[in-house]
């Protein structure tokens, strides 16, 4: 007579393939649905922040921006409105970035963002946005 279990039968089996997809599991960092879905954590985490935290989220910003300018200059005209939400760790450091704009200069922002720092954020995950809008007249 043929043998027609199926591994998967075994308790055995099924302890440790439990495990292996706990161990996994645990591995996998938590993502948002994207760009829309990052956004609407960064307007609550940062409208959450007291004046203060709000200054050096301001403050944070700019030096991001002064950091990675020269590493983006472009010989491009394309001055397209974009914006970036970045996903902090416990030390403020940038583990995801979501972009909004296909100019060179978004996609050179997003990609050098990532593993840079903004601020120790307040409780972690903290996400944050970084908009560019270049038109005259507007900030």
């Amino acid at each position: 007579m043929e043998n027609t279990a199926s591994p998967f039968h075994s308790s055995r089996t099924l302890r440790l393939l439990a495990a292996t997809l706990l161990l996994v599991a645990g591995t996998v960092p938590a993502q948002t649905d994207g760009y829309a879905a990052a956004s609407a954590r960064a307007d609550a985490d940062e409208a959450a922040l007291d004046n203060a935290g709000k200054q050096q989220l301001e403050t944070a910003r700019l030096q991001l921006l002064k950091q990675m300018g020269p590493g983006c200059a472009t010989n491009s005209t394309d001055t397209s409105s974009f914006a970036l939400v970045m996903e902090l760790d416990a030390e403020g450091r940038i583990v995801h970035a979501w972009r909004v704009g296909e100019s060179p200069l978004a996609v050179c922002f997003q990609k050098i963002a990532v593993n840079r720092t903004l601020m120790p954020p307040p409780r972690a995950p903290f996400f944050a946005s970084l908009k560019m809008n270049f038109s005259a007249g507007t900030q």
